[in-house]
């Protein structure tokens, strides 16, 4: 789909919004910031009024060793780069990747996932779940501050959403032992 003056523009937005957004998602190999950014969908749209890009059916997103899959993605891209919104929806949508070299791929499953670029935060809302090597952080919403490594999870009474489910925490022995080392 050309616009008015026969260029790809809408395009180069929105994959130059992708890899901004992706490339700072997570603490990522650096080779993923690299990678091409690969989005298959049963169904694209893109709306140049509103700046949105809707991607539906059996979503999948890969960027080097990130992988997200969902029923539903929604890139919400304003003039400015700097600022846009990422939203995965499913039942769960998942994310996956692989922060350095060498560690376990950190696993994240809810049924929405969104990133804001402007305020560099992760959002995980209804059945959120993280898991790396091991340790598993569960409840009703996750929310991830990239910028100072805050996690902040809550449970649904917290969310107002009742009193079923509660925060919960899986720490292996072997991160007790890894936290005890002289070498950590």
């Amino acid at each position: 789909m050309q616009n008015k003056n026969g260029s790809w523009s809408w395009l180069r937005l929105v994959t130059t919004a992708l890899m901004i957004a992706i490339a700072t998602l997570a603490q990522a190999l650096p080779s993923d910031r690299e990678q091409p950014i690969r989005i298959t969908a049963d169904s694209a749209v893109r709306n140049e009024q509103t700046g949105e890009t809707r991607y539906q059916g059996s979503v999948e997103l890969t960027q080097g060793s990130l992988h997200i899959e969902a029923d539903e993605l929604t890139l919400h891209q304003h003039e400015n780069l700097a600022s846009s919104l990422i939203t995965a929806t499913g039942t769960p949508a998942t994310l996956e990747q692989t922060p350095q070299e060498g560690k376990a791929p950190v696993k994240a499953a809810a049924n929405r996932i969104a990133y804001d670029q402007k305020d560099d935060k992760v959002t995980l809302t209804e059945n959120a779940r993280i898991e790396q090597d091991g340790a598993i952080v569960t409840g009703a919403m996750i929310d991830y501050v990239l910028g100072q490594q805050r996690v902040t999870a809550t449970g649904e009474q917290a969310t107002g959403q009742g009193a079923g489910q509660r925060v919960e925490m899986i720490i292996p022995p072997s991160a007790m032992e890894r936290q005890n080392s002289p070498d950590s």
